[in-house]
């Protein structure tokens, strides 16, 4: 997310967890990455990465990740979904329940 949110388009190895998901989207739903092979070798990363910063499809990835980018920049400016979501989620957890329930005994 954090390459995605700099514009910069992604070289992929995805190990465990969420990796092959992020992994799927990035490289085939967004268009903003590639996938390194399972069998990692030094010539096929350096290949990869000319691929992306001088290939044929580096300006594509790149344009598609700067619009991500701006999606990421304008979600997180006040009145955008993530900023509304973030305020939303503090004031179910923080503030005082109307059903009487006092959160402040889970707060650490």
């Amino acid at each position: 997310m954090e390459s995605m949110c700099g514009g910069v388009p992604i070289i992929s190895w995805p190990f465990f967890a969420n990796q092959q998901t992020n992994c799927r989207y990035q490289c085939n739903e967004w268009g903003v990455g590639m996938e390194i092979d399972t069998d990692v070798r030094c010539d096929a990363v350096a290949n990869l990465i000319m691929e992306l910063m001088e290939g044929e499809n580096e300006k594509v990835m790149k344009k598609k990740a700067q619009e991500w980018r701006e999606k990421a920049v304008k979600a997180t400016k006040p009145g955008g979904s993530s900023h509304d979501n973030f305020d939303a989620l503090i004031r179910d957890v923080l503030a005082p329940s109307r059903h009487g329930h006092n959160f402040d005994a889970y707060l650490f």
